[in-house]
Parts: structure tokens; sequence; C-alpha cells
């Protein structure tokens, strides 16, 4: 009885999602959703960032936040297992490629070391009908990370102008983390970013750690953020 109730207490303590969230490889080809407006409530999403080119048309990132359970791999170890989506929306008026690549190697923060994580992308396509959902409607995911969870996955996508696209990233963390965690994926020149970051556990959630991860490349020249 106590080992459950330390169990519970230490999951609800690792995923600390945002007031009112549920918290219940191969390449992958992204489907695309046509509509840009009537997106998610801006309370689903922890980050967004606004890149413009130099006609003045945006590129719009939007990050998730977390939700989490337990995950046993088929040799019988143990991770906590999170679950986040991003969207980019093209609001130019051409078409873009991004590339995203995360390798078989396992990452560690770096007051962490010794403990690892590893990401992986589903092949499932994020759309805003599955915010509210659990696993934000992710389907057979344990079947997929069981097959996966060795492998490397990525992403090739052509997001065309007034289309945006979006998808999965699912964390895989070392038993004995200590959370919560939130992710984003960010532009720096042509460079694809994703950053993993560990927060404190008081009210305002500060920065405590975090591991910048450089996961591929978008054909965009002289992108500038707006915020």
């Amino acid at each position: 009885m106590k080992k459950c109730i330390l169990l519970i207490i230490s999951i609800t303590g690792l995923f600390a999602c945002k007031q009112g969230i549920k918290s219940t490889a191969k390449n992958v080809d992204l489907e695309t959703s046509t509509s840009v407006k009537n997106v998610q409530n801006d309370q689903d999403i922890y980050t967004k960032y606004k890149y413009a080119d130099f006609k003045g048309g945006n590129i719009i990132i939007e990050n998730s936040y977390p939700q989490g359970e337990g995950y046993t791999d088929p040799n019988g170890k143990e991770y906590f297992k999170t679950i986040f989506w991003s969207r980019i929306t093209n609001e130019t008026d051409k078409p873009f490629e991004l590339k995203i690549d995360f390798p078989i190697n396992l990452y560690e923060l770096p007051s962490s070391i010794g403990k690892h994580f590893r990401i992986l992308l589903p092949f499932d396509t994020m759309t805003s009908d599955k915010v509210d959902l659990a696993n934000y409607g992710l389907t057979d995911l344990k079947s997929f990370l069981d097959s996966n969870i060795h492998k490397p996955t990525s992403i090739k996508k052509t997001v065309n102008p007034k289309e945006s696209s979006g998808f999965y990233v699912v964390i895989l963390f070392d038993k004995g983390f200590g959370g919560p965690f939130r992710t984003g994926l960010s532009i720096k020149g042509q460079t694809l970013s994703y950053r993993v970051s560990r927060l404190d556990s008081t009210p305002t959630h500060k920065v405590i750690d975090e591991k910048e991860i450089n996961c591929g490349s978008i054909n965009l020249k002289n992108l500038v953020r707006l915020k």
C-alpha cells in the first residue's frame, strides 16, 4: 500500500501539468490540416513562437503542455512517459520543408548524469480536435513504443501556404528523474532545435535544468523571430 502511494506521488510530481489538462523508426510523413484558424485555445499551449520571412510572412510554432503516465518496455524496464505535441503553421505564400530527426542515442540533463531519456516520434497526426483527449488522442501507443523504443525516428514534411501540421513527441525518462518537464520546438537560422526543460515544484515552475537538442532543419533562410 505504501509503495502504491509513493508511486502516485512520484508520477504526480513528475508530470505536474497545467491546471485542467487531462493526465491520464521509421520516417513519418505528417498529414496536413488545411485549417489555420480556429485552433485550440492558447491556454492549451505552453510556448508559441512567431518568425517572419523577408516578405513579412509568418511561421508559427506552438508547443503543448505534457500528459504522462508510467510505461514498462518488453524487457520489464520501467519509465516515466510524457506526451507532447507541436504545431507548425505556414502563413507565408510559399511551401517549406522541415526535417526532424531523433537518433537512437540517449540524452542526459546536465544535473542528472547517469539518468537518461529517449525521444520518439509516433506515426499519428496531431489535430486540434484531440487536445482534450487522453494521450492527446494517440492510439496504439504501447504497441508503437514496444516496437520502436530502440530505433531512430524522423519526420519529413512539406507544409503548404495557409496550412498547419501537427505532430507528437513522446519522451521516456528513466525512473528517478524529478519533474515536472516542459519541451519546445524552435528555429535558429535553418536549424530546428528541441528543448527539454526540468522545472522546480514551486508555483512559478522555474527552469532548473535543460537540454537543447539540434534535431533537424527547415529550408527557409533569414527568418527573424518576432516573439
